[in-house]
């Protein structure tokens, strides 16, 4: 798997992981002024933004390390400009969560953490 495909295999196999826990995709690769949201998954009735964090090894640190403070504003900054333009969604709890995928040479998945809230402020 070349570096080029690994955002959207990560992408692809987070959503499949999610949806093999229950939730139900909305959309992906949302965008605005503010950033852009990997996956929009619903969980039962909350919104579930997901940040996706796909790695080959951990050579350059561990996938769940990837988010800093900076990331951590922006993400909560766009979850807010999504509700804004949802109003479908307008009334749901949301959160967002971080699905890091760590990927072996062969290109297969070797480890999924998934934390939940994983980011409650910037």
């Amino acid at each position: 798997m070349t570096i080029s495909k690994l955002g959207p295999t990560g992408e692809r196999d987070a959503r499949t992981f999610l949806e093999g826990k229950g939730m139900r995709f909305l959309t992906a690769n949302w965008r605005c002024l503010a950033g852009e949201i990997d996956l929009v998954m619903l969980d039962r009735q909350e919104l579930v933004f997901v940040e996706v964090k796909a790695r080959r090894g951990d050579y350059a640190g561990r996938a769940e390390e990837a988010v800093g403070k900076a990331k951590s504003r922006k993400l909560l900054t766009t979850g807010e400009w999504f509700v804004s333009r949802h109003p479908e969604h307008r009334d749901r709890i949301w959160r967002i969560d971080l699905l890091a995928l760590t990927y072996d040479r062969e290109g297969r998945i070797e480890r999924i953490g998934h934390i939940e809230n994983a980011i409650v402020t910037g």
